[in-house]
């Protein structure tokens, strides 16, 4: 099991907003659903384009090379032409602080 590391403060991610943080080496896409967060990879496993330069649409993270959707929450691939699913990370707030975990 890894260790939770602090990444952002929790008003850095706004409701509705996905951001990228690196985090060990690894780029970690930060999305806010209607004040739920989730933590997955930032590549898309379509193209390898970066996710974070996309959209959070109803609770999916769309690329924007494409248009392929990834749920936030699990990481399974809800629109075509992604068909592999995204990594995700445990995630966890504490007081403001976003913390993520990285195996």
């Amino acid at each position: 099991m890894s260790d939770f590391i602090a990444i952002a403060k929790l008003a850095d991610i706004p409701p509705g907003a996905i951001k990228s943080f690196d985090v060990n080496g690894e780029s970690v896409l930060i999305a806010n659903w209607q004040g739920a967060l989730f933590a997955t990879q930032d590549l898309c496993t379509h193209d390898n384009g970066t996710l974070s330069d996309g959209a959070l649409v109803d609770g999916a993270i769309e690329c924007p090379r494409h248009g392929g959707r990834f749920s936030a929450q699990t990481g399974a691939a809800t629109q075509m032409p992604a068909m592999f699913p995204i990594k995700t990370f445990p995630i966890k707030v504490e007081g403001e602080n976003v913390l993520v975990a990285i195996e």
